[in-house]
């Protein structure tokens, strides 16, 4: 993450092995490379860094039953928060609409997600989920800390065409914005499989799962979206930071490719351990 005058890359990297968070590692167990050259780690962290969290949620009528559940254990869910973490809430049809700005205060956020429904008349009633990715990571991109891990987790049952808006453009501003997608994916939603020959480029089906994997983050499939966004809102707290210097000659605007993996020592007491990171940044 680079802002001008603030030379700093910063990635956020969750490390879990066995599906369990991976909680003991130190600035010593990581290896970056940025274009292919080691970085020395001058920045680390694991829930030292504010958190700027966006609710991106899908509220077409098929979705309702989902957002109450999620109402109902937001209260245990926000426990998992530190002081200083910012949330806001965006709800979206066939738009986007802001329900919550981003603000650290936690019981707040837990009443606004009983009253987000109400957006319904605003955002219509279809559903167009990248482009909702679009906007909420441009919003992250505007108003959040440039310090703060940015994540933004997604409650959808992943079911729409998207339309001239595909996932790579999705993914494109994500990593713009410096943001991490995960999903939480609820009722009939899959994964889709290949386009069929002859398909619409124009038209592509919803697939967060493959832009929460290149941006970094996971999926969960869930019939229990309440459980799933307790889990995930752990999840999401327990990533580490891992900071260095901006290479010398990096250019503005140009997309800089990083890499994030455990030092040998490490791998052996993690052996199975999966490490999930953005594939790069560009230059601000």
């Amino acid at each position: 993450m680079f802002r001008t005058g603030v030379a700093m890359v910063r990635v956020d990297a969750g490390v879990s092995e066995d599906n369990t968070p991976v909680r003991d590692l130190t600035r010593q167990d990581f290896i970056v490379t940025d274009e292919g050259r080691p970085q020395p780690v001058t920045n680390f962290g694991r829930e030292s860094q504010p958190l700027a969290l966006i609710l991106l949620l899908d509220i077409s009528g098929s979705m309702h039953p989902y957002i109450r559940q999620i109402s109902d254990t937001a209260r245990e869910a926000v426990r998992h928060l530190k002081p200083g973490d910012s949330i806001a809430i965006m709800a979206f049809g066939n738009k986007t609409a802001l329900h919550f700005h981003l603000f650290d205060n936690h019981a707040e956020v837990v009443r606004q997600l009983q009253t987000v429904l109400e957006k319904q008349d605003e955002v219509g009633y279809g559903t167009a989920i990248n482009q909702a990715i679009i906007d909420s990571a441009r919003y992250m991109d505007k108003n959040a800390d440039t310090e703060a891990q940015r994540a933004i987790l997604i409650l959808t049952d992943n079911l729409c065409l998207n339309y001239q808006v595909n996932d790579q453009a999705a993914v494109g501003a994500l990593l713009a914005a410096n943001s991490v997608l995960n999903a939480i994916v609820v009722g009939r939603g899959i994964r889709p499989g290949p386009p069929r020959p002859g398909a619409n480029p124009d038209f592509t089906p919803a697939d967060v799962y493959k832009v929460a994997e290149d941006t970094g983050g996971i999926t969960i499939k869930a019939a229990d979206a309440g459980r799933a966004f307790d889990e995930m809102i752990a999840r999401i707290r327990d990533r580490y930071m891992v900071g260095y210097n901006l290479p010398m000659g990096a250019k503005p605007e140009e997309f800089r490719h990083i890499a994030v993996q455990l030092t040998p020592e490490a791998r052996r007491r993690h052996p199975a351990a999966i490490i999930r990171a953005r594939p790069g940044y560009y230059v601000k």
